[in-house]
């Protein structure tokens, strides 16, 4: 039956909230979705260089609008930032191949190599590190050497040769080659001019003859035993030009460091971030020319630090492809538009507010009426009915200004009206003079 409909402002503000409140949650949804993930990195350097190179990388990582940042957290040593990511106190680190535990780390890429170069006074008679018995070695970060150290007095069996080693502070090292401490300095820097121009500094201009480099020939069998090591040729002339220090390509140990992320992390974000930070190496390279040294980590599945699956996929060129990625979203999208469409059609609908019934159901309404007003006992229910008597005719009224009504089906339904009112007038004059007289009479029993 045919009641009032809600008032339009009532539905329109409910239709407005709920718009809003759909709007108001997907444009949240969108945020939270494509907000960019904040990775902590440890990063830890004697000289915090390191600290500097990869703050630089975070600041470009956020000037373009990477969706994977770095928040750098500086550490005094590389020994520190590894321990910093075993403990899980980070999701990233730049790390020594042979510093720390690396149980848990993949690599994403390599940001530099560092070379082992081991350098005797001028004039000095040693040609290999086996030549030197019975005398001290100066060790520049010898905490974070301490690997090293110990992978070249085990090959070459220097605690019967009577060499030790000596943690000798950079600023310190020119003193002790001339106050005659050490006989060799051992130090593990990048082959870059930034730090091997501090290194042709231990030295005086005008003193005879050139620093001596010292070979390790055996850096081949080091590097088979302790993979983390590699064997490696310096160039002739790297440390001096004229005369050529060393004098011919010089036999020597090489050693990594790389940017690992946690097993666990994301392949995507992982992606992500490989992809970010390969695009700000280009960006930087003029800026931090030791970034030339940053390239991709070994991929094969036997390598000494496995690469993080994701990084894997951007360097293999397996990344997932549009349809991959996005093919489900595809997929469901024309459903949602579908469902969405059938919401805003229900919205309209009740904006529209309820069809006024037709001329048919009016009339039948009107009829079912009749029993209701004759079997009624009371004042209230007859005043109810004549008020959804209202209801039914006002709602035709309707239909008649829209010129769906023709004058017969107005005059039958005035018809039925004015024999119901009728009726209830009777009905309450009864109901008024002999209420008793009035009610059902139950069938009596036999």
């Amino acid at each position: 039956m045919y009641s009032i409909a809600t008032p339009t402002w009532v539905r329109i503000a409910l239709v407005v909230g709920a718009l809003v409140l759909i709007t108001g949650t997907g444009l949240l949804a969108y945020h939270w979705y494509y907000r960019p993930t904040i990775l902590n990195v440890a990063v830890g350097s004697l000289d915090g260089e390191a600290g500097r190179i990869v703050s630089a990388i975070a600041s470009r990582l956020a000037v373009t609008n990477a969706s994977v940042r770095l928040n750098v957290i500086e550490t005094p040593s590389a020994g520190e930032a590894a321990n910093a990511f075993s403990s899980g106190k980070t999701d990233l680190a730049v790390v020594r191949a042979d510093v720390g535990n690396l149980s848990q780390a993949q690599a994403v890429i390599v940001v530099a190599q560092a070379v082992a170069l081991l350098i005797a006074t001028p004039g000095s008679s040693i040609s290999d590190i086996a030549d030197i018995k019975q005398a001290v070695v100066g060790v520049i970060g010898e905490e974070t050497n301490r690997a090293l150290v110990r992978a070249l007095s085990e090959e070459y069996d220097l605690s019967r040769a009577r060499v030790t080693f000596k943690d000798i502070p950079l600023s310190e090292a020119r003193g002790a080659f001339e106050s005659k401490q050490v006989r060799a300095m051992l130090i593990v820097v990048p082959l870059a001019e930034k730090y091997l121009a501090p290194l042709r500094g231990l030295f005086h201009a005008n003193t005879k003859g050139a620093p001596v480099l010292v070979s390790i020939e055996s850096a081949g069998a080091i590097a088979e035993k302790q993979r983390a090591y590699e064997s490696f040729d310096v160039p002739k002339g790297t440390l001096r030009g004229s005369p050529p220090v060393p004098s011919d390509d010089l036999t020597t140990l090489k050693v990594s460091f790389y940017l690992v992320a946690k097993k666990n992390l994301d392949n995507d974000l992982v992606t992500s971030l490989t992809q970010a930070l390969m695009n700000a190496r280009r960006d930087l390279l003029g800026e931090l020319p030791i970034l030339a040294q940053t390239t991709s980590p070994n991929t094969d599945p036997d390598a000494y630090l496995p690469v993080h699956p994701g990084a894997a996929a951007y360097y293999n060129g397996t990344q997932q492809s549009f349809l991959d990625k996005w093919g489900n979203a595809i997929f469901l999208v024309p459903m949602i538009l579908g469902a969405l469409v059938s919401v805003l059609a229900g919205a309209w609908k009740f904006l529209r507010g309820r069809e006024p019934l037709t001329h048919e159901q009016a009339l039948d309404s009107l009829y079912a009426l009749g029993s209701r007003i004759r079997t009624t006992e009371s004042g209230s229910d007859l005043s109810d009915i004549e008020r959804e008597i209202d209801s039914v005719l006002q709602a035709q009224r309707v239909r008649e200004r829209l010129g769906e009504e023709n004058a017969l089906m107005v005059v039958n339904l005035n018809v039925a009206a004015h024999r119901l009112q009728s009726l209830i007038h009777d009905r309450r004059t009864l109901l008024a003079v002999e209420p008793s007289k009035i009610r059902v009479k139950r069938p009596e029993k036999s």
